[in-house]
């Protein structure tokens, strides 16, 4: 283990966080609100760390799968434990754990809330919490990639572990080129849906908190009723088919914008993705058509739930916690799928899930004709071994996970709903659950040990489990020789 280099990354990405403090503390200075100091007293905190850290250029530059995983892994650790600070400094939410809860599901894109009345607060902290979305959705490290000094190949290993998705590929032979690219579109997809709520008569810090958590799934709302504040079928269409772009393997926007249609229509994962939404939209739909005056009506609010859901943003427009069980099943099975490798969105992906289907597909092959030489494909090529064996890894260390997390949280003797749904909320960094944690209810109930617990599926849910699993390996630790 290169200790010296992971303590340079962690430099670095503190100093990045530095900068976005600014942002929140800018904004209490617009609004003369009193956190301002609290937003600069972090900030000064972060730079001080960062210099620190980074004072001193390491000798050994050598940067392995291992360091990128335990580097990932601890920066994230560290970007909720400073990004807590401004909210315990300006008293807004002073427990500790509570703060982190809020930071880590923020940073996560889960958009959990600890709070029961998310309107008191200031507008500094209502834009952390939406900038910690946006920052999130796409990675810090991955953000870090286009500043940093590092050369050479060893910086695939910190998108590789940062990045959500069976594999990463690169978009240009440069990987550097590869963030600017995946960053580009990012903002210029958050920007372009700022205007167009704008245009719906949205204020500009509504659209822009609104469309941060949006780019980055995560969900939190700067009012109480979360979208259903705002009442209207233009404002919340909006949200809505924008939760559905950015759930899409941002690969496809590059290959659209090189003119490569061909290759960017033959993705399967994307097909299916959107063939989900519209198939559940329907079904929805029609199970909840009697709670509404028309079936347009019914359809967008189930719509807009169904891609909340599957893309793990976590927003709302109706309480579906009141749904029939067909309706609520339904949105707990999206949880678990999730949106597609290479987006922001959460759960398992869609692609794992093609893959796992075809897998099965061909296993009753072979069973039924034992001679036959198949192989699993995807968008026309071979699917490699290390792309399958990683999948089976994964769903096994999830479920283990999983089922390990709803124990500890029966520990505290709330009902089974209740911990299992807080559990793929927080998993699949979804947000809200059913019962005790739907979307009218928060997570400020629960006891700091489950909340410990509930930190801890969230960050292992946006990092795809393993670099969280890392840091409890003591081989990981090991010096070399």
């Amino acid at each position: 283990m290169n200790h010296a280099m992971v303590r340079y990354l962690i430099g670095w990405m503190l100093g990045v966080e530095s900068l976005f403090l600014l942002l929140p503390m800018l904004t209490a200075i617009l609004y003369r609100e009193p956190v301002v100091m609290a937003y600069l007293a972090a900030a000064v905190i972060c730079l001080i760390f960062s210099a620190l850290f980074c004072h001193k250029r390491p000798e050994n530059t050598r940067f392995y799968a291992r360091e990128g995983f335990v580097t990932v892994a601890l920066c994230w650790i560290m970007l909720a434990l400073t990004g807590a600070l401004p909210f315990m400094f300006s008293g807004e939410i002073p427990f500790v754990v509570d703060a982190l809860f809020e930071t880590i599901s923020g940073f996560t894109t889960t958009g959990a809330t600890i709070l029961s009345d998310v309107e008191a607060l200031s507008h500094a902290s209502l834009l952390w919490r939406s900038l910690t979305h946006w920052v999130g959705g796409m990675g810090v490290l991955v953000f870090m990639l286009i500043v940093l000094p590092l050369a050479g190949g060893q910086t695939i290993h910190l998108m590789r572990a940062e990045s959500p998705g069976p594999s990463v590929n690169k978009l240009s032979p440069h990987l550097r080129d590869t963030a600017m690219y995946l960053y580009g579109i990012y903002f210029g997809m958050t920007v372009l849906e700022i205007v167009l709520l704008m245009l719906g008569g949205m204020p500009l810090f509504d659209a822009a908190c609104t469309s941060m958590a949006t780019a980055g799934t995560g969900g939190f709302g700067i009012w109480n009723s979360s979208i259903a504040y705002y009442d209207s079928y233009y404002l919340q269409g909006v949200v809505t088919i924008f939760m559905v772009l950015f759930g899409i393997n941002f690969s496809v926007y590059f290959l659209l914008l090189m003119r490569r249609w061909k290759n960017a229509f033959r993705i399967e994962e994307v097909r299916v993705y959107l063939g989900v939404i519209i198939a559940s939209s329907v079904l929805i739909a029609i199970n909840v058509r009697p709670m509404f005056s028309s079936f347009f009506e019914s359809f967008h609010h189930a719509a807009f739930q169904v891609a909340s859901i599957i893309t793990t943003t976590g927003f709302s427009t109706v309480d579906f916690n009141q749904w029939p069980a067909f309706s609520k099943a339904l949105l707990v099975l999206l949880m678990f799928i999730g949106a597609c490798a290479g987006s922001t969105g959460g759960g398992m992906k869609c692609s794992r899930i093609l893959l796992m289907c075809k897998s099965i597909r061909k296993e009753m092959q072979f069973l039924i004709h034992p001679r036959a030489v198949r192989v699993n494909k995807m968008d026309g090529r071979r699917v490699q071994h290390e792309v399958m064996r990683s999948v089976n890894v994964f769903m096994i260390a999830y479920l283990l996970l999983f089922i390990l997390s709803v124990l500890l949280l029966s520990i505290t003797n709330q009902e089974l709903i209740t911990n299992f749904t807080a559990v793929a909320a927080t998993l699949n960094n979804v947000g809200p659950g059913l019962e005790l944690v739907g979307p009218a209810a928060n997570f400020g109930f629960f006891s700091p040990f489950s909340k410990i617990v509930l930190m801890f599926d969230m960050l292992a849910g946006r990092l795809e489990v393993f670099p969280m699993l890392l840091l409890f390996a003591p081989a990981t630790w090991r010096r070399e020789k």
